[in-house]
Formats: C-alpha cells, structure tokens, sequence
C-alpha cells in the first residue's frame, strides 16, 4: 500500500471607473504578480472530482436524471480508484487536488432536498480530506438558491479541516450567478477572502438547441462559463466583492475568443457594465481546463495573462493518458517557460494560500 493511502477575482465617468479599477486590480494581481518568484513550487490541480454510488443515487431520488455521466470514472474514495488516481497524479508531479460536487451540484427548489444533498456532499468531502490529507482539499457544497441555509452549510463546511472556499454551478436552480439575492453570501466569502469556485451543471444553457442535438458537455458547457462570467462582469460582482476569489472553468469558456469585441459592443449593447469588460474579466481567475489544445491555452494566456491561469485537470473525465496531457500540455503549448511554471506551480498554491 502507498504512503498516500496510508495517510488515508476621457470622460469623467472613465477616469473614475479607471480608478476603481486600478484599485481593484492591485488587489486581485498583488498575491500573484507583487510578490518575487518563490523558490519551490507546489503543483495543485484545482479542478477534480469525486463521486459515490450514495450520493448520485441521492440526486436521482431528488429529480436529477444524468448521473450516469458520474459513474463508473473511477472518481470513487475506494482504496482501487484511489490508488490508480494518485498514481496518475505522481506521474504529472501533482501534489494535491482541490475536490468539487460539480456538475452534481446540490442546487434544487426544494429547500430539504437541497440541504440534505449539500451535507451530504460536504461530509463526503471531509471524510476523503480526512482520510488523504496531503492530497486533496475540497470546496463546500452550497444549498442555493437558499441563501441563509447556504450561509450555515458555509459556515459548517469551512470550520472542517481542508475546506479552502465553496463551489456553485454556473446557474443555480435556473438564477444567473450574479442574482442579487446571492450577495449575503458572497459577502461572507469575501470577509473570509476565499475562493468561489464556479463550474457548469450541465444545462445547456437552457438551449434546446444544444440538449436535442446531444452537445451538452460538447458545447454547452463551455456556453455555461462563458454566460456565466459575462453575467459576473455585467453585474460587477468582482468589483463588489474584491477579496472573494472567483475561479471560472475551462479558460473561461469562448472569453479568450470574444475578449475584444466584449470591449468593442457591451457600450452601446449593455452599458449596465460597470467597467470594461476587459478590465472585470481580469479581475477573476480560470482553470486551465482545454482538453490539451494548445491554441486555447495559447489565446488564454495573450488575452488574461499568465497569471490569471491556474492548473485544473477535470478528473476523471481527463484521466489516463488525458490527465498526463492535461498537465504536460502546459509546458508543450509555446508559452514563454516562466509562464508554464507559473501556471503549473505557483497560481493555485498561491490563490489558495498553499506555498
């Protein structure tokens, strides 16, 4: 058995948009780019998975009808799938991985339903921390769209060890993440100065367009993050909350692709901006989720920056062979190498308080 396993974010109206701006920015870069180059790394995958029988069964009792998608990956806490993942891991020089429910998202109307099903995914959580704690930390379960029963499961969550932020879907029970009756809670993750962690759910954006052609995860997911960091942007919600970390997934979905014309439309097409799209996109962070095709990392990096990127892998569905090139592509896709490095071992240790 393994040591592993023993262990068991002009015009006078610009210039004073500017100034908040500027002031925003040097909170949200000072962590990562202020600071000199530390001389050890620590290779952190920010986005993974694990899943049991017990719980997805639990979504299915309470409506959820795709589960199948979660099965049978090797994503369980059995001693099995543990062993093979921390081998894959060990191979990619991955030190730790930060654990989140999504897609299986505990987000349901029913305000039992979406309790029970947060607990249960957070007590999942703390038992695999538990049990493995040089190797995975995790993001709480949120029951939105219930906000004060959020807030206690936040509060619940965070006070076990190896909890490092919350995670919610791209669009809680149907709302836009940028909902205002979200706001208490994240203004409790910006006191606490932690992560929120975004990741898509697997609603198509309510698009029949995408669901009956079968494109769900194909294309709709990266439709979910793009939405959903357009609606973070459109409403502020970094600006408002400053101190609270927002991790989009998969580059950010076509946000790299759609970076200028963002700037060059949202005046005359949604002036509710209250800054620069380009300015509030810089003000978050993006795993580097892009299935191994170096030109998506390569127009992630020339648009956000190196050091916007954090290391993510999607496992299991980027397992075997996949999790070695989820990892390795970052250092074979043209980047300068000080920004590959920065990537792969400094931005998710440092956002996460981890060197």
């Amino acid at each position: 058995m393994s040591d592993d396993l023993k262990l068991s974010g002009f015009a006078r109206r610009d210039l004073l948009k500017a100034g908040a701006a500027a002031a925003g920015l040097a909170y949200a870069a000072g962590p990562l780019s202020a600071q000199g180059p530390a001389k050890k790394g620590n290779r952190i995958d920010i986005h993974a998975h694990v899943w049991t029988d017990e719980y997805l069964d639990m979504m299915e009792r309470f409506g959820v009808k795709d589960t199948s998608v979660q099965r049978k990956k090797g994503a369980g806490p059995e001693e099995a799938d543990m062993a093979k993942r921390f081998a894959q891991m060990d191979a990619a020089k991955v030190t730790k991985q930060i654990l989140s429910i999504c897609p299986q998202a505990p987000h349901f109307e029913d305000k039992n339903n979406a309790v029970a099903a947060a607990r249960a995914a957070n007590d999942l959580y703390a038992d695999v921390v538990r049990r493995w704690p040089a190797r995975f930390a995790a993001f709480a379960a949120l029951p939105l769209p219930h906000v004060d029963e959020s807030l206690k499961e936040l509060d619940r969550a965070m006070a076990q060890p190896g909890f490092v932020g919350a995670t919610i879907g791209t669009f809680p029970a149907g709302r836009s993440p940028a909902d205002p009756s979200f706001f208490p809670v994240y203004e409790e993750l910006n006191r606490r100065g932690t992560i929120l962690f975004i990741h898509p759910t697997g609603c198509n954006i309510y698009s029949p367009l995408i669901a009956e052609h079968h494109m769900t995860w194909m294309v709709g997911a990266p439709m979910e993050d793009t939405m959903s960091v357009l609606h973070l942007m459109e409403a502020g919600i970094a600006l408002k909350f400053p101190k609270m970390k927002i991790v989009n997934c998969h580059l950010g979905g076509a946000l790299p692709m759609l970076y200028q014309r963002f700037d060059n439309q949202y005046g005359w097409e949604d002036p509710r901006f209250p800054e620069k799209p380009s300015i509030a996109a810089k003000r978050m962070w993006y795993d580097s989720v892009g299935h191994g095709h170096p030109p998506a990392l390569r127009a992630a990096v020339d648009t956000l920056g190196a050091d916007r990127i954090v290391l993510g892998s999607d496992f299991p569905y980027e397992a075997g062979e996949l999790y070695k090139r989820a990892i390795g592509y970052i250092e074979q896709a043209g980047l300068k190498k000080e920004d590959a490095t920065q990537i792969l071992d400094f931005n998710a240790a440092r956002l996460l308080g981890m060197l």
